[in-house]
């Protein structure tokens, strides 16, 4: 059976997506110009951790959603939405190499009156400067007449119950207005809410604004953590008191580092010619600095610990409790933990770790023992470091049990762990 949706790009944007079109009856195929998920996702496994389960996956293959390797296929649907990865290089910039390859990809098999949707976290500017001119050149069609083009940008936030695909609200801006309109309509099918922007641009930039207001917000109370262990206050305390306030108020929580697929994007560094050299965000640059400094906060906040208890870092047997950037998840894309156990490991400290969503962790392509009994390990380690609290850890228990417990969630009861 044709499909009416080609989804490129099947990580933690494009599986969501086509998992909910599946869940209304669109009849969807999956494609990626990587092999790998294809594999994977023909087996019944998940091919990126923390997206959707296995169990998910055997529920939307039963569904009809059918992963492909033949890229003929996207030129037999109505709709194409790219959601493929534009991850930081290492030189900060955001590497558009999946992004255009999936629009190459589309634009050899583009038919006329197709509408096509970019969910990829790209730079505003990105789907009418680099995507637009990728489809019309290898198609020969002209987008906003022969088909619509759209950005939506993704916004589910994983492991999340309450806000689902179905109650967040989508942000669309179309290349016209007919475009935006027939962006709304797909989406109309999966959402509550479709808020329209006047372009493309207007909804890039608003994936833009929220990914660096969790960044900032973030780096201000990790700020505060450390003031506040410095002035001997209780910034937990601090901020249970402070999200009384009805108005001008959300609440952050510090952490041993910012995880997740979402990074601080910095004008300065957008990856093509459009950029506006002289206008960064300092703020932004700043936040990414404070951040960028929380593991090394936690090595001297550990090293002191085990240092008031007669004991050296190196030698030291240390267990970390949690390695995925999320509670309660498997994904551990930019975790804190794997830095945190490296600086750990070049002190001389022994590392041990445990978590029940990561049943093999390795550091510089090394294994880490995984602790079978949590509290024997916790017992026996010189150091215990909640790094990340799933749902499944007993704090008050383990705080009885491990001879020292650093809690940078500040997740322990108040006085059972020192926290961060």
């Amino acid at each position: 059976m044709p499909a009416d949706l080609a989804v490129i790009g099947l990580g933690h944007l494009g599986l969501p997506l086509a998992q909910a079109a599946v869940g209304v009856g669109i009849h969807t195929v999956g494609y990626d110009t990587d092999p790998r998920p294809f594999a994977e996702l023909s087996a019944g496994r998940t091919p990126v951790e923390g997206s959707l389960s296995a169990s998910d996956i055997r529920r939307m293959l039963s569904g009809g959603f059918r992963p492909t390797a033949d890229p003929a296929e996207l030129g037999r649907v109505r709709t194409a939405a790219i959601c493929a990865p534009a991850p930081l290089g290492p030189d900060r910039t955001l590497d558009l190499g999946a992004v255009t390859d999936a629009a190459r990809a589309l634009a050899a098999r583009l038919r006329p009156h197709t509408t096509v949707l970019v969910e990829s976290a790209v730079p505003p500017g990105t789907t009418e400067n680099v995507v637009r001119p990728l489809l019309e050149e290898g198609s020969g069609l002209r987008a906003g007449r022969d088909f619509h083009l759209a950005h939506s940008p993704g916004r589910l936030d994983p492991g999340n119950r309450v806000h689902v695909y179905g109650n967040t609200p989508k942000v669309i801006g179309g290349l016209t207005s007919a475009c935006t309109e027939s962006a709304a309509a797909f989406y109309g099918r999966l959402t509550d809410k479709v808020v329209r922007a006047r372009g493309p641009r207007e909804a890039e930039m608003t994936k833009v604004l929220e990914t660096n207001f969790r960044h900032v917000n973030i780096a201000l109370v990790n700020e505060m953590a450390v003031l506040c262990h410095d002035l001997g206050v209780d910034l937990w305390d601090v901020i249970r008191c402070a999200e009384t306030k009805p108005f001008g108020f959300e609440p952050f929580r510090p952490g041993p580092g910012v995880g997740g697929h979402g990074a601080p994007v910095d004008p300065g560094y957008f990856p093509y010619s459009s950029r506006t050299p002289g206008h960064p965000l300092r703020m932004v640059s700043l936040a990414k600095e404070i951040n960028d400094r929380m593991p090394s906060y936690v090595i001297q906040r550990c090293a002191t610990l085990l240092n008031e208890h007669g004991k050296s870092v190196r030698g030291a047997r240390v267990l970390l409790l949690g390695v995925t950037y999320k509670p309660d998840l498997a994904d551990q894309e930019s975790s804190p933990a794997r830095e945190i156990a490296t600086r750990l490991m070049d002190m001389g400290a022994q590392i041990g770790y445990h978590d029940p969503h990561v049943l093999d962790w390795r550091v510089r392509d090394l294994p880490v023992p995984r602790a079978d009994s949590l509290y024997e390990a916790a017992a026996g380690a010189d150091l215990t470091v909640l790094l990340q609290h799933h749902r499944t850890y007993d704090l008050q228990g383990l705080a009885v049990k491990a001879q020292l417990l650093l809690d940078t969630r500040g997740a322990t009861p108040a006085g059972a762990a020192h926290r961060l």
